[in-house]
């Protein structure tokens, strides 16, 4: 019989409770495969929450709202500390972008997501983020989408405009993620045995390829100052990089 470690309370785990259930709607497509809702997201500051639904959609839905939505089915003390300051922050900023709720066509199985914001989590080293092609003020959100055919697809989650289309790996891409100092650095994990590094500022420009791995890479993070990269994959082995 399994058993919980000394330091984890299972009275705590007990009282964990489902708030509230989102439903992906019916199959879009006749095929059985692709149908699994792969990965999930929640935005830096809390405005949204993203989900593949199966297939290859992904809803971006303000967060606020599924809390609202889940109170008006009868889903009692939601009142802890991170709901308030979700709703909170989904109210503050005025009319200008007011989360709405998008449904994007990715065009093919979404394997990944990452939210990337041009504010960083705690003090950013970049300064003036300006693309080429691109400008955005201190608000801009993205969304990051990794699908079955190797693509990545950015999306200004806004408005639910595709934004860029980064062409390099050549299977799956298992995991994104987004540089925590707002600089808009994205990496992305593949089933081509593959890291790479892309500069969304520089109009998406891959930066690096890093080749350590022998094998699938499953999932990558950064250090909490951007400083390095930690990825894992098939071969049980952490491999870790310094980024400069």
């Amino acid at each position: 019989m399994a058993s919980f470690p000394p330091r984890v309370n299972e009275k705590e785990i007990v009282r964990s409770r489902t708030i509230g259930e989102l439903l992906a709607p019916a199959a879009p497509f006749d095929k059985k495969c692709g149908r699994e809702n792969w990965t999930v997201a929640f935005a830096p500051d809390g405005s949204y929450f993203a989900w593949s639904q199966g297939h290859r959609t992904v809803k971006l839905v303000p967060w606020s709202q599924c809390l609202k939505n889940f109170l008006l089915h009868g889903t009692k003390n939601i009142t802890n500390s991170s709901c308030l300051r979700l709703s909170r922050q989904n109210s503050d900023g005025g009319q200008k972008n007011k989360p709405r709720e998008h449904i994007i066509d990715c065009g093919d199985i979404v394997w990944s997501l990452a939210f990337g914001s041009s504010v960083p989590e705690k003090q950013s080293r970049c300064v003036n983020i300006e693309w080429h092609r691109f400008r955005f003020g201190q608000d801009q959100l993205l969304l990051a989408t990794g699908l079955n055919n190797g693509r990545i697809k950015i999306w200004d989650v806004y408005t639910g405009k595709l934004l860029l289309n980064l062409v390099d790996h050549t299977e799956v891409v298992r995991d994104l993620t987004f540089a925590p100092d707002g600089s808009l650095i994205l990496v992305s994990a593949s089933r081509d045995k593959t890291l790479r590094v892309w500069d969304l500022k520089d109009d998406g420009n891959m930066m690096k390829v890093l080749r350590g791995h022998q094998n699938w890479v499953y999932s990558c993070a950064f250090s909490p100052d951007s400083s390095m990269l930690c990825s894992v994959g098939a071969s049980k082995a952490v491999v870790a990089a310094i980024l400069v």
